[in-house]
């Protein structure tokens, strides 16, 4: 079985069982952003974290080895998302992002936002203009260097 079946077995169990990413996340003691990016393939998950998912989603244990393999990160089914959500955080990197970039090197000098040692928050925002979305990036600083040793 591939990742990408589990993946759908793992999606249509949640749904079937009515249970919220949250709830995954808890059981597992994990936060809800890193659980439904690893549920959806894209982190490795310890057996004994997905030992405890299978059983609460109701899939064969045969499905722990595969989750705690490392998988094949990233990469979307279009260049450009089609998806609404997913687009709009492209369309908002195309119009702030060399804004961004350019605060960051101006605050933190020559280098980049790490998305390796890096985690993601979603949260709710009351608002009396309609809720609002707030999604926190918060990557370490990885700055370029030069490697001298080969002088």
């Amino acid at each position: 079985m591939t990742r990408d079946e589990i993946t759908q077995q793992v999606i249509a169990a949640r749904l079937a069982k009515g249970l919220t990413w949250q709830q995954l996340a808890e059981a597992v003691d994990r936060p809800v952003v890193w659980t439904t990016a690893a549920l959806l393939g894209q982190h490795p998950i310890p057996p004994e974290a997905g030992a405890v998912l299978a059983e609460l989603l109701g899939l064969d244990q045969s499905v722990v080895p595969v989750l705690a393999a490392v998988p094949m990160r990233g990469g979307l089914p279009t260049a450009v998302p089609t998806d609404p959500t997913i687009y709009r955080f492209y369309e908002a990197l195309s119009v702030y992002g060399g804004a961004i970039k350019e605060l960051i090197h101006e605050q933190f000098g020559d280098g980049i936002m790490s998305a390796i040692n890096f985690s993601v928050d979603v949260e709710k925002k009351p608002h009396p203009g309609g809720d609002r979305v707030v999604v926190t990036l918060d990557g370490k600083f990885l700055s370029y260097e030069w490697n001298h040793a080969s002088e």
